[in-house]
């Protein structure tokens, strides 16, 4: 069944079915961790039905977003979101494996992906198209961080959310392909809960030197939703309307 919704009262209206991946809170902490600027050319590896891009529009509506999606379904809903929101957004159906022959190499300033999370076999995941977009079934985490490498222009920046317990993999694969860890924020559901994602932003050449954020809380301690996550789901904006 079709679902249609708007993000915030009077924001994007977003369309997806059971059919692709459902809007999930990864995806709008990961939207609201990247520091945007004016004209950046964005790639979104693995977009779906186009959600990350929806929100980085939101936040700086100048920006150039490609998103490449080898799922038709789901692409087919990328396409839809872009023209029903007026967005400059333009969908890719292809795999990011070898959708690099249709794209310019070194182009974009910024690659964003919310990528699987777990190894295929894990048994850590549910079957299904959610569980089968949670694991490396079709795009392992090098083809995901070879792709990121190809697209971004040296000095370009790769942001990406992936759960705790995978981040030496991740520190040393990104490591190989000469992408630098600058900022790391670990994603913590309560203050007295160990963190089970965090959000990383990588620099393609970049000089050694990380920044340990404070912990990104989802919920405080009395029990309120976080800051974090109202600026991340627009909650200001439903406050002041």
């Amino acid at each position: 069944m079709e679902r249609c919704e708007h993000l915030w009262p009077h924001g994007p209206r977003f369309y997806w079915d059971e059919g692709c991946f459902p809007p999930s809170t990864d995806s709008f902490l990961l939207a609201a961790f990247p520091r945007l600027r004016r004209g950046m050319r964005v790639c979104d590896l693995g977009a779906g039905a186009g959600l990350l891009g929806v929100l980085l529009l939101s936040r700086e509506p100048s920006l150039a977003v490609t998103g490449i999606e080898k799922d038709q379904h789901a692409c087919g809903y990328l396409r839809r979101n872009a023209e029903e929101n007026a967005l400059p957004m333009t969908a890719v159906e292809s795999d990011m494996r070898f959708s690099l022959e249709s794209l310019p190499r070194q182009s974009f300033d910024l690659v964003i992906t919310n990528p699987p999370y777990f190894a295929p076999n894990s048994g850590a995941v549910a079957e299904g198209r959610r569980g089968g977009a949670r694991t490396e079934s079709t795009a392992t985490l090098g083809d995901i961080l070879d792709a990121a490498d190809a697209l971004l222009r040296y000095g370009g920046e790769l942001a990406m959310v992936y759960r705790t317990e995978r981040l030496g993999e991740l520190m040393q694969e990104a490591s190989n392909r000469r992408l630098t860890p600058k900022r790391l924020r670990l994603v913590h559901a309560r203050f007295d809960a160990a963190p089970s994602m965090a959000l990383v932003l990588y620099k393609k050449g970049g000089h050694h030197g990380l920044t340990v954020e404070p912990p990104l809380l989802l919920t405080l301690p009395d029990g309120r939703e976080s800051n974090e996550v109202k600026a991340a789901y627009f909650r200001e904006k439903e406050e002041t309307q």
